[in-house]
């Protein structure tokens, strides 16, 4: 490809200096990742500006230069943008040849339950004969390849390569978690959705966004995206979240609604929770339906109606998707029980917000445990304000609070269980501070008496805690079986 084709997607405010005729073999965001014949992009980060790096690129083989002012590149073609992370966006479309506009891409945004819908979305789509990509939290799928996950919705670029492999797998859908980091941040920016799904907006990530109404109205910015000129382009909300209306405002194509609000157009009314997971009455369009899906959790009802108004408008019909749905697979620590034959239940989940965690110990009550204990953190370098908040709702819920690490990152632990210990402390006395995760675990699966239920909340499906800039292997899952098994061991003596 010639730099002319791939810059005509920049549209008319660039400058260039150099020659146009450059053969381009490829594109980094990241100095270390140029080859010879690369498109550098200088993007400027919260840490460090990608323009700083320009000559370790021009010295790796850089064929071109992105940037926001002008540099010098020697005899390198250097355009100038007014934005490089718009810039990326839309020169990863247009070398990989726009994959997007030949999948049906379905973006699901929100606090919580953004992964559950997106695996549920996807397992309707393929249980009606359809191929689905996935890319978020967990892991990134193109047909049978699994790609890793470093965050949950990658740049523009990595996004665009998934979109390239997701086509040659013969997928015809891409389903995706839209974080409000990557809208901001732009890395969906030239994405061309179908659908875009809201789940439910509560307090998170504030230290970037400072205010709800900011976090909001990012968020907000995924349904603005959809294009009216196009067939077939829909929203879908939650019609029981306050928060609504915003997406609502931003949305010029039709709307589809969901919850218990008599307002929804899926409607659920009466359900029942078992260990087997849970039942609900769904209304929709004058008729009554009983829909049974393996996922516990009211919340769970609520991600289900999500992907089952996905499917409704992607045009399967509702028998089927009921029938697909009471088969759903389980969600990698999404309420995953941890199962080794022990007389005391054992769940891990991910919920790392004040509203994920209430949802969470509502959920485990509701299956009646004799006691509940509850092991939480919360995370360093993130919105502290959550802390005292998260503090009160497991002490308030739990009959034992152990409050425990997360991932500091660069904040001492220990002044973080200081801050979430003074939530709890309001509401209970019943509770333990234990700074090392893994003894954290241990003592709450130590002193589980059977029927009791042991719930490991904030890591869900992770494998690692971050501390400084390091990632440690540590998973929750794995601790949690093995200390189940040393205990019965030890019991069997």
């Amino acid at each position: 490809m010639k730099l002319r084709q791939l810059i005509n997607a920049l549209g008319t405010q660039v400058a260039v200096s150099g020659s146009l005729d450059t053969d381009i073999s490829g594109l980094a965001y990241d100095s270390r990742k140029v080859e010879p014949g690369f498109v550098f992009i200088a993007i400027p980060g919260e840490n460090f500006d990608g323009h700083d790096f320009v000559p370790k690129a021009l010295e790796a083989g850089a064929a071109a230069i992105i940037c926001q002012r002008p540099l010098a590149t020697g005899d390198k073609p250097c355009v100038v943008v007014p934005d490089c992370r718009q810039a990326l966006a839309d020169l990863s479309a247009e070398f990989y040849g726009h994959p997007d506009r030949k999948l049906r891409l379905i973006g699901v945004t929100g606090t919580n339950g953004k992964t559950t819908t997106t695996y549920l979305v996807k397992w309707l789509l393929e249980s009606a004969g359809h191929r689905a990509g996935l890319v978020g939290t967990i892991k990134n799928l193109a047909g049978d390849r699994e790609l890793p996950a470093s965050r949950t919705t990658p740049e523009a670029l990595d996004l665009f390569y998934m979109f390239s492999l997701m086509e040659q797998a013969g997928c015809d859908y891409m389903v995706i978690e839209a974080s409000s980091h990557a809208i901001d941040l732009k890395r969906v920016a030239s994405c061309n959705f179908a659908g875009a799904v809201f789940t439910n907006l509560t307090q998170d990530h504030l230290d970037y966004h400072i205010t709800m109404d900011n976090y909001c109205r990012c968020k907000a910015r995924l349904f603005a995206m959809l294009d009216e000129n196009q067939a077939n382009r829909y929203g879908i909300v939650n019609a029981d979240d306050p928060y609504q209306h915003v997406f609502r405002e931003n949305c010029r194509v039709p709307v589809v609604s969901y919850g218990s609000s008599a307002a929804a157009d899926l409607r659920f009314g009466q359900y029942t929770a078992s260990a087997r997971g849970m039942s609900f009455e769904l209304y929709y369009q004058g008729r009554q339906y009983q829909v049974n899906i393996p996922l516990l959790g009211k919340f769970n009802i609520y991600n289900s109606l999500a992907a089952m108004s996905v499917a409704l408008c992607e045009g399967l019909d509702m028998e089927s998707i009921i029938a697909a749905m009471s088969k759903a697979p389980q969600v990698a620590g999404r309420f995953e029980l941890i199962d080794e034959g022990q007389d005391y239940t054992v769940v891990v989940d991910y919920a790392h917000t004040p509203d994920g965690l209430d949802n969470l110990l509502r959920a485990a009550i509701d299956l009646k445990p004799r006691r509940l204990i509850t092991v939480f953190g919360c995370g360093g370098n993130r919105d502290k304000g959550k802390r005292p908040i998260m503090g009160r709702l497991a002490g308030s819920l739990s009959d034992i609070a152990i409050v425990t690490s997360d991932n500091p990152r660069f904040e001492d632990p220990e002044q973080i269980i200081k801050e979430v210990e003074a939530g709890v402390k309001e509401v209970c006395d019943n509770y333990l501070c234990i700074t090392d995760r893994a003894e954290a675990i241990k003592r709450a699966i130590d002193m589980a008496q059977p029927g009791d239920m042991v719930v490991l909340a904030g890591k869900g499906h992770e494998d690692y805690q971050i501390v400084g800039d390091v990632k440690h292997h540590l998973d929750d899952r794995e601790m949690a079986r093995a200390f189940i098994r040393g205990r019965a061991a030890g019991s069997a003596k």
